[in-house]
């Protein structure tokens, strides 16, 4: 199995390049908020408990993510991989999903991060605030503050990674062909 964190800030394009990454190598592309949108929406036992913690402004407890990421994995075990998107986030979390994996005689092959200047995704991230409406992606306050956020909770997985030789950093800046590009020559060296 190829099983890949894709890494990067708010607006780095980890979701366009998942879906693009997917279907060339029969990966699953799991994002956690579709994970949690999916429990939340169909009052699943985790999402009850998760949408308990949300409504109090708790984050989720890692057990209960990663509860919920093993059903994703274990309902879709035919495919030749995952690409785990907004997971981890700590090293507790990478912990936790190293050994989720495990269960299943598997292991993260790659972090690949995807690498933009703040300036760059100030600017996509206010574009698309404005196709979607999203309010999170509107006020460049809130925005400025997202990107701090992932700096400081999440420059240590990069190291972590980096240390069991796995860590690939790319230009994700350019035309989304190109990111691809990059992106599977990194998987096909794999």
């Amino acid at each position: 199995m190829k099983n890949i964190v894709l890494f990067g800030p708010p607006g780095a394009g980890k979701g366009t390049q998942a879906d693009r990454i997917k279907n060339k190598y029969n990966l699953f592309h799991i994002s956690t908020g579709d994970v949690f949108r999916f429990n939340i929406k169909n009052n699943t036992k985790l999402g009850v408990l998760a949408k308990q913690y949300m409504e109090k402004g708790d984050l989720v407890p890692d057990e209960v993510t990663i509860q919920m990421l093993n059903k994703v994995v274990e309902n879709n075990l035919d495919v030749n991989g995952f690409i785990f998107d907004g997971f981890p986030r700590t090293k507790s979390q990478a912990n936790a999903l190293d050994h989720l994996l495990l269960k299943y005689d598997s292991s993260i092959s790659a972090m690949i991060a995807l690498e933009v200047a703040d300036e760059v995704l100030i600017e996509r991230l206010t574009e698309r605030g404005k196709q979607s409406g999203r309010a999170d992606d509107s006020n460049k306050s809130i925005i400025e503050n997202r990107i701090k956020e992932y700096y400081s909770k999440t420059a240590i997985l990069k190291t972590f990674y980096q240390k069991k030789n796995c860590y690939f950093g790319i230009d994700g800046v350019g035309k989304i062909d190109e990111i691809t590009e990059r992106i599977i020559k990194v998987i096909n060296e794999l």
